[in-house]
């Protein structure tokens, strides 16, 4: 049986790990040949080999990596059908006076910067024969959360790009849409859970509830598999008429 993304190559950036992992994965099995993008050789090395993938290492906040991992998909590949933007940071909480810029700067340079930077370079390659653009974005990029300032404000910026963009590349059949997750249960996420159930006293399971389980109609936690799902979605045909749109995954929530 073909896969939905068969014959096609896709970079995922921020590849080895959470959603980016997930969907890399997913895209491999749906028929797709992947590139693997990420700052850290060793996780971006183990998803490519068990997808048959490559694995760059790159920081994409950086237009040198940027452009060396665009060249080292054309070098393998000789075309490029599809661009994940999914690498991203999350700084520390803070309230509004208590603002450091520097984690507003790497929050702006790795959730917004480095998404522009790999649609310049990725813009060339897929205008040959069109292709599609899936920027990650987040719930916090439609209402705003106190204490993540930064995180949402260059979330917000992602979806300011999305839309920008798809007016842009859209007469060149290239598509752009963005996904708003909510807190997805990946490796990091549970680590963060950790520490503030440490902070107030709670276990693991209890600030589970808290914060993700009991603040969705469907009383579960969004998984890293549920946004890949999604990302196929836009990354595919399945959606060839839609463009500049967002997604919200977040299990319900209010």
């Amino acid at each position: 049986m073909s896969g939905l993304l068969d014959g096609k190559v896709a970079v995922v950036t921020g590849g080895g790990g959470g959603i980016g992992e997930a969907v890399a994965r997913l895209f491999a099995a749906e028929g797709c040949r992947v590139v693997v993008a990420g700052r850290r050789p060793a996780p971006i090395e183990r998803v490519a080999d068990d997808i048959a993938g490559l694995a760059v290492t790159a920081d994409v906040s950086r237009e040198d990596d940027a452009a060396t991992l665009f060249a080292a998909c054309e070098d393998t590949f000789g075309r490029l059908d599809i661009l994940v933007n999914n690498a991203g940071m999350v700084p520390p909480r803070a309230g509004v006076e208590d603002q450091d810029m520097a984690p507003w700067e790497a929050t702006f340079a790795v959730n917004v910067r480095a998404v522009i930077l790999c649609i310049k370079h990725a813009a060339p390659m897929l205008k040959r024969r069109g292709g599609a653009i899936v920027n990650m974005a987040s719930r916090v990029a439609l209402h705003g959360f106190p204490g993540q300032i930064p995180y949402s404000a260059s979330k917000f910026a992602v979806l300011g790009i999305t839309q920008s963009v798809a007016h842009e590349l859209g007469p060149f059949g290239v598509r752009v849409n963005a996904l708003c997750p909510s807190a997805t249960l990946t490796d990091e996420q549970r680590r963060r859970l950790a520490e503030r159930a440490h902070d107030q006293g709670h276990t693991v399971e209890e600030q589970m509830e808290a914060e993700i389980l009991t603040a969705g109609a469907l009383y579960r936690a969004v998984m890293p598999g549920d946004v890949a799902a999604a990302a196929l979605f836009f990354a595919s045909d399945r959606s060839s008429a839609i463009t500049g749109q967002h997604l919200v995954i977040d299990a319900g929530r209010p």
